[in-house]
C-alpha cells in the first residue's frame, strides 16, 4: 500500500494547487466556466483515491482508481485548454500538466496492476 500512499500524498498536493489556480483565474482573470471544470475534476482526483482507500473489494477499488484516471486525464484537457486561450502561462501550465501527467501514470499502473491482481485470484478460485 505504499504507492498508495505516494498516490495519496501527490493527488492532495495537486488539487491544492488546483484550488488556488482557480482563485487566481475567477479572481485575476475573472473566469469562472474553465476554472470550474478544472476545479471540479482537478479535485475529484484525490478524492477517489481516498475513496479507493476503503474500498469494499478488489474491484471496487479498480473501479475507484479507473474513475479517478478519467478526472486526470479530464483535468489534462482543461489544463491544456486553458494555456491554449492564454488564461495561464506556459510555465505554470508546465509545471500543473507535468503532476498531471505523473499522477496519470501512477493511476495507470496501479489499475493494470490491480486488475492482474484480481485476474490471479480469479484464477485461483
Amino acid at each position: 500500500m505504499k504507492r498508495t500512499n505516494i498516490l495519496r500524498e501527490k493527488t492532495y498536493k495537486f488539487a491544492i494547487r488546483i484550488v488556488k489556480l482557480c482563485q487566481y483565474l475567477q479572481k485575476e482573470k475573472k473566469e469562472f466556466v474553465l476554472s470550474n471544470q478544472v476545479l471540479r475534476s482537478g479535485t475529484s482526483i484525490g478524492a477517489l483515491v481516498r475513496e479507493s482507500e476503503f474500498a469494499q473489494s478488489t474491484a471496487d477499488f479498480i473501479s475507484k482508481l479507473s474513475i479517478s484516471l478519467k478526472e486526470a486525464n479530464e483535468t489534462d484537457y482543461w489544463l491544456s485548454i486553458l494555456h491554449d486561450t492564454e488564461y495561464i502561462e506556459l510555465k505554470l501550465f508546465e509545471s500543473l500538466a507535468s503532476d498531471c501527467k505523473e499522477i496519470l501514470s501512477i493511476l495507470i499502473v496501479s489499475v493494470k496492476t490491480s486488475k492482474e491482481r484480481l485476474a490471479s485470484e480469479r484464477l485461483k478460485k
